[in-house]
């Protein structure tokens, strides 16, 4: 049994936000950037997050997301389970049902079956607060959110209008009139 990436993600996820929540609501962008996850991937984990009630969205600017419950209430099973990643060793995902359909269970069900409760005993035993007091303790630096301004101090710079072909084709026809 391995953890995959979809577990992995949205544990480091977590870190990085607990590691903030000091500072407002964290930015998923923000995340993506830090941890090398694709934003597109991280919003679908932190939508089974919220589902799960383990994360809050907040809209808007300075929007973003924060811990749902305190981060010691956290366990990195309940994370794991929030993202529908399996924590089963069996071959038989449980079922009972290793040898086929009529067959029964398999003679090694009751061992993989018993590591499950382990593992799922163990990431149970471990909580967010943990994981971010080990980070910090290992030297984890965290930046400071720069002062978001409602003004910019930059001008605003208009587009310039272009009125050419924008392909091929436009090219052609404009030639042709």
């Amino acid at each position: 049994m391995r953890l995959t990436t979809k577990g992995r993600f949205a544990v480091t996820a977590m870190i990085d936000l607990a590691l903030r929540e000091h500072q407002g609501p964290v930015a998923l962008a923000a995340i993506s950037q830090r941890q090398q996850i694709s934003l597109s991937y991280l919003e679908q984990l932190f939508g089974k997050l919220r589902r799960h009630e383990l994360v809050e969205s907040t809209r808007g600017p300075g929007g973003g997301y924060s811990l749902g419950r305190k981060a010691e209430d956290i366990t990195v099973a309940d994370i794991i389970v929030a993202v529908d990643e399996p924590i089963d060793a069996t071959g038989c995902g449980g079922k009972e049902n290793c040898m086929g359909d009529d067959q029964g269970r398999c003679m090694t069900h009751d061992l993989w079956a018993s590591l499950n409760a382990k593992m799922i005993e163990y990431l149970d035993s471990i909580t967010l607060r943990k994981l971010v007091e080990d980070q910090l303790a290992r030297g984890v630096s965290i930046e400071e959110q720069p002062v978001k301004r409602a003004i910019s101090s930059q001008p605003v710079v208009k587009p310039i209008k272009v009125n050419a072909p924008n392909s091929v084709f436009a090219l052609g026809n404009a030639f042709s009139k």
